[in-house]
């Protein structure tokens, strides 16, 4: 059962699982958004052509626009909301993601070099190469 919970714990937080989760939530945050205009905005004006079209009068005396640009706005804030938060939750799983890799070592002092004369692997600190016998700068 331990392993089971490691195995899906470590599938939840892969990056693509995460990403797909997000564009989920904002995709549908998203569809209120062009719902809410389509309905809102769009077809008040269809509904006006249309009867202005079949009547053949005055397409005004529509209310409750101000209701409807209410109504937009708060579904707007509510896909800002949405979408900040995710921000949020993402930035937190990545800092998560970050604690837990070790630093990396920084790489360690060459203790050789090359003989410019014969190519040969010498010690650092020499001053003559052992196999050639130059003396080196």
């Amino acid at each position: 059962m331990k392993k089971l919970l490691k195995e899906f714990k470590e599938f939840a937080m892969k990056g693509n699982v995460v990403d797909l989760a997000v564009a989920v939530v904002i995709g549908a945050a998203f569809g209120k958004v062009v719902t809410s205009v389509v309905d809102i905005f769009l077809n008040p004006i269809i509904e006006a052509l249309k009867q202005a079209a079949i009547q053949g009068g005055d397409p005004s005396g529509s209310t409750g626009f101000a209701g409807s640009l209410v109504s937009f706005a708060f579904v707007l804030i509510e896909f800002i909301i949405t979408a900040l938060v995710l921000f949020l939750i993402v930035k937190a799983i990545n800092k998560a993601k970050d604690l837990k890799k070790k630093p990396e070592e920084a790489p360690a002092a060459p203790t050789t070099k090359v003989c410019p004369f014969c190519q040969s692997e010498i010690s650092i600190n020499a001053t003559r190469c052992p196999h050639c016998t130059s003396e080196l700068k």
